[in-house]
């Protein structure tokens, strides 16, 4: 009796009490040893999370979607046509999708933060606030700059090429594909700030690395704006690489400001 109770006691516990929803999502802290499998069931509840996130606000998108259409019709200035029976269905629902992701951005920046939060010093895990805040705001600033500024020029620097015996008639599936495209670009085009404090706090880069490179970083947004931006014309890349550069040095001034102490007593020293 005694060698049959021995494995009954020792016997592990089962596999399936790792995969809880309420053990894998939470805080993890720093000592804390889990199973790689752990953490990808980690990963798959936080984007079922965010896709939940997505879907509601999906619904409530799609409840006033012709006035959201209106809104991102405006910078074109002209009537839209759809070329297909389903175009028009599609749209809707594409126009939908685009706009939910961009209103559940906080939400996907913070479950992001959280499941990289583990593998950082316990002073960088206290910028999970500042990180989905900035993030949030830099997006929304990249978005409101190429809606109001990038894309009516852009716009109507295209549809100039038709002439006179051209009447432009475009496609509106496209025609949204299109400025969402713009839109992405710019929104994370402007988390570049945050990208190199991030860096710089992690300990991967120093403001004095970034400051020798700026030449090299001048050079390459020219190379991202053309290949980001949707369209070969030279008015929407430069309009994209110039903000690149002031946000360069925006995110180099910010960097000095928050750099680690313990970078700073090392160059006293």
């Amino acid at each position: 009796m005694s060698e049959e109770e021995k494995p009954a006691d020792e016997s592990p516990a089962p596999v399936e009490s790792l995969y809880e929803r309420k053990k894998v999502m939470r805080r993890v802290e720093p000592d804390d040893k889990l199973p790689f499998t752990a953490h990808l069931e980690e990963l798959r509840w936080r984007i079922i999370h965010c896709l939940i996130a997505v879907g509601v606000v999906f619904i409530g998108v799609y409840a006033v979607s012709d006035q959201v259409l209106e809104i991102v019709r405006k910078p074109l200035g002209m009537e839209l046509v759809y070329l297909g029976p389903a175009e028009g269905f599609f749209m809707y629902m594409k126009l939908s999708f685009y706009v939910a992701v961009m209103i559940a951005m906080p939400i996907i920046l913070y479950h992001s933060w959280e499941f990289v939060a583990p593998g950082l010093l316990e002073g960088e895990r206290r910028f999970t606030g500042l990180f989905v805040v900035f993030g949030v705001l830099f997006f929304a600033m990249g978005a409101a700059f190429c809606y109001y500024a990038v894309l009516p020029v852009g716009l109507k620097f295209l549809t100039s090429y038709g002439g006179e015996g051209l009447k432009p008639m475009i496609s509106v599936g496209n025609y949204i594909s299109f400025v969402f495209m713009f839109i992405l670009a710019f929104g994370l085009i402007f988390e570049m700030p945050l990208v190199i404090v991030f860096l710089i706090r992690m300990g991967l880069a120093t403001p004095e690395w970034f400051a020798k490179q700026r030449s090299y970083f001048i050079v390459g947004d020219f190379i991202v704006a053309a290949v980001l931006t949707p369209t070969p014309d030279v008015i929407s890349q430069c309009m994209m690489a110039v903000p690149m550069m002031i946000l360069f040095e925006v995110g180099l001034l910010a960097s000095k400001l928050m750099a680690p102490k313990k970078a700073e007593s090392g160059d006293a020293g």
